[in-house]
């Protein structure tokens, strides 16, 4: 039996991995058990460095399914929300790579990866102002004062605290 498989990325760069490490991907999964592993397995909307985070991802909870995270989260620290080891892994500076590595966690249809990286978008977004998650994802404001006034007297439930 087959042991390894091979994922052709986006940018041409073919990666060997154990099967059981790829398997932690429901789509590969999905493709391995109705093609077989042999052949190659393209994944065109993912570059092989965010491939290769994942499979450190899929690497490092080969023999474990990381437990459910709560939501909300309790704490803008996600070391406090989540196992140090995934608190390390997704502490990404770069948030260009991090939401590559959400797009990619959605179409490779790995759940716990997916779950770890949005909580860790959560994490940019806990507790700040619209005016402070504008700066931090660089979103412009196009709403004007009136819009903008019309919105929070609609959502003010959004901002009470329990």
């Amino acid at each position: 039996m087959e042991n390894k498989v091979k994922l052709s990325t986006q940018d041409g760069v073919i990666i060997e991995v154990d099967k059981e490490v790829a398997c932690k991907s429901h789509l590969i999964n999905t493709i391995i058990d109705d093609t077989g592993s042999e052949e190659e397995i393209p994944l065109p909307n993912v570059k092989s460095s965010i491939l290769n985070k994942v499979i450190e991802y899929c690497n490092m909870h080969r023999n474990d399914s990381p437990p459910e995270i709560e939501k909300p989260l309790r704490s803008n620290n996600l070391a406090d929300c989540v196992e140090q080891k995934d608190a390390d892994f997704i502490n990404i500076p770069n948030l260009e790579e991090l939401f590559d590595i959400i797009l990619a966690a959605n179409y490779l249809d790995i759940k716990s990866l997916l779950d770890l990286s949005c909580a860790k978008v959560a994490t940019y977004i806990k507790g700040k102002t619209p005016e402070e998650i504008r700066k931090t994802f660089n979103i412009q404001n196009d709403l004007t004062q009136e819009e903008e006034q019309q919105i929070r007297e609609e959502n003010k439930w959004a901002e009470e605290t329990s």
